[in-house]
């Protein structure tokens, strides 16, 4: 009984040893990436200029814009304001409503 299990864990061993590893080839290097224009972070890609008279304040944090005073040459003047800084502005009469809900960012990832 010894001699067969002792046969058959040598047969087991004798195949793991036969068996060849895979000839590994190297992976070639990976393509540059493309290169970044600096088209100007400070800047907007469009720009509407404001009509005769009239008059827009940017108030920018962090070279954002974050908030648009628009004082038309006939009317009263209104704000944008962008307060999440996903790009969707709120039009407001007047900048102070009441109860405001504190909004402080806590970490960015840039």
């Amino acid at each position: 009984m010894r001699r067969l299990l002792v046969t058959l864990l040598l047969g087991a061993a004798a195949t793991a040893f036969a068996q060849q590893p895979p000839k590994l080839e190297p992976l070639p290097e990976p393509p540059a990436p493309p290169g970044i224009r600096d088209i100007g972070a400070d800047e907007p890609r469009i720009r509407i200029a404001p009509a005769d008279g009239d008059h827009v304040e940017e108030v920018r944090e962090n070279g954002r814009v974050i908030m648009l005073k628009v004082a038309p040459s006939r009317g009263v003047p209104y704000f944008l304001v962008d307060n999440t800084g996903s790009g969707n502005w709120m039009r407001r009469e007047s900048l102070d409503d009441g109860v405001r809900v504190p909004m402080w960012t806590i970490r960015t990832f840039d």
